[in-house]
């Protein structure tokens, strides 16, 4: 009977730190908060403690070879496809604030927080200034 109780103890867990460890981190199909299309997936993940996410394939086969030419800096004219788009997110609470995110289509970096919203969705803002004026995403897990 100890034995079993044991085990059953393990599992569960084993499973709650999987559930909680698995966070931000993964593949996130990004859908237009404009059109509602999805766009492209992205792979977040974690480097040095903090949270990037890079763009692994665009999703619309006529922009798969697009760059990003309205971009600045070392960004200018690299294809979309491959492309670091969140950089430095840092764990605050229940939410990654204090980095930013590229607008791969307009070349803008704005600033950006990311929240999980259950396990497979990621609520993601990007914005100038203050957090109330920006825009929106939800992403789902892939």
């Amino acid at each position: 009977m100890k034995k079993c109780f044991l085990s059953l103890l393990l599992v569960i867990a084993a499973g709650m730190f999987s559930a909680t460890a698995q966070g931000v981190v993964g593949k996130w199909k990004t859908i237009d908060d404009e059109t509602g299309e999805a766009k492209s997936i992205v792979e977040i993940y974690e480097q040095n403690g903090k949270i990037y996410g890079k763009v692994i394939e665009i999703l619309n086969p006529a922009k798969k070879s697009a760059k990003c030419t309205k971009c600045k800096g070392a960004d200018k004219d690299k294809p979309i496809e491959g492309l670091v788009i969140i950089k430095g997110l840092e764990k605050d609470g229940d939410e990654y604030t204090d980095g930013d995110i590229l607008d791969p289509n307009k070349g803008k970096l704005y600033s950006c927080t990311i929240k999980l919203d259950g396990k497979d969705k990621l609520d993601v803002r990007g914005y100038l200034g203050f957090s109330f004026i920006g825009r929106s995403q939800t992403w789902t897990r892939m």
